[in-house]
């Protein structure tokens, strides 16, 4: 999930230690147009204070005056529905056809939320289950392919921490490639022992270490949410967060080079350290998508294109055979 709907239960569990009520809501599903994506949240206070949105302000005031007033959610969990007719839609600026259908729910269980904000907090996957016809709520180990579900009884959701990006090497493409994964709401992680670099970053909000590439990977212990990219174009630097990064459960694993030198990295890791063709198969590199990028900003667009496509899990065996046939993705790295 992103920092914006962390930052809804942070302040939902912050309202209820005041003492306040609060009310949950969540897009379950969406038809058509929809200005947000089923999972999105959004608290609303007792008094109408808000976090979060579920339309980017189309059906929020209504949904706050009926909270307010008590006609929603006011005993147990309720599902509502906007933009069922094109006088509703209209109503409430809805884009053309779009129909957004929303739980609300009652927060009566602290501990509960507390439970969830802890599990995010120690960068695990979890469930949320709640029952609609009880309004009570379970936790339980979730697993990266998990996503939303409701059924009108039931509704699943799937939280954990922010996506991570951590990046090898503090050169100017480095740069560019944190400062666009800032804007899509990674948090953004910096390593380079090398001295030189190291001293010459400088970019508010991202987390530099000049351990060696290994060992700090090993230390933030990569998980389902890691994507790792190995920009240095140094083998003695790139390989060795490669050797770790390979056989963890990281999401995403790239390294910048050409076509020529990842199939010598490959046959490196291979012959020198054993890996299996199943093990190699997860490294995308050439990293990013082959769109002919040839600056450090193009190159940084090429590789979260690649890596946000994955997220969205979307099939790109075409884009792939287009990589062994096209030149390297980056013409930097193209020694």
């Amino acid at each position: 999930m992103d920092s914006v709907d962390i930052e809804v239960l942070r302040s939902a569990l912050g309202w209820l230690d005041e003492g306040q009520g609060v009310t949950l809501a969540t897009v379950v599903q969406t038809y058509g147009s929809s200005p947000r994506p089923p999972g999105a949240l959004l608290a609303i206070r007792g008094d109408g204070r808000v976090c979060g949105s579920v339309s980017g302000g189309c059906v929020e005031e209504d949904l706050i005056d009926q909270v307010r007033r008590g006609e929603l959610a006011a005993k147990g969990p309720e599902v509502v529905t906007y933009g069922i007719s094109r006088e509703q839609a209209q109503r409430f600026g809805l884009p053309c056809g779009g129909r957004l259908e929303i739980v609300l729910e009652p927060l009566e269980d602290r501990q509960a939320m507390a439970a969830l904000l802890g599990a995010i907090q120690r960068r695990e996957l979890i469930a949320r289950i709640l029952d609609l016809q009880t309004g009570q709520i379970r936790l339980v180990p979730a697993g990266r392919d998990d996503e939303l579900r409701f059924d009108g009884h039931t509704l699943t959701t799937v939280h954990g921490p922010r996506w991570r990006l951590i990046i090898i090497g503090a050169g100017q493409s480095s740069h560019y490639l944190a400062q666009m994964a800032q804007a899509l709401d990674y948090q953004v992680i910096i390593c380079d022992p090398r001295e030189e670099y190291a001293a010459g970053w400088q970019l508010p909000g991202v987390e530099l270490k000049t351990g060696m590439p290994d060992d700090v990977v090993n230390d933030l212990g990569l998980d389902s949410r890691s994507v790792v990219v190995a920009l240095t174009h140094d083998p003695r630097l790139d390989d060795m967060v490669l050797l770790e990064a390979l056989d963890s459960a990281a999401f995403y694993v790239g390294a910048l080079g050409s076509r020529a030198n990842n199939a010598k990295r490959r046959q490196r890791l291979a012959e020198h350290f054993g890996f299996t063709q199943e093990q190699l198969a997860r490294l995308h590199g050439p990293v990013g998508l082959p769109i002919g990028s040839r600056t450090p900003p193009e190159i940084a667009i090429a590789i979260l294109a690649e890596i946000t496509a994955k997220r969205h899990g979307l099939r790109l065996e075409v884009v792939d055979r287009e990589r062994q046939e096209a030149p390297g993705v980056q013409a930097l790295a193209s020694a």
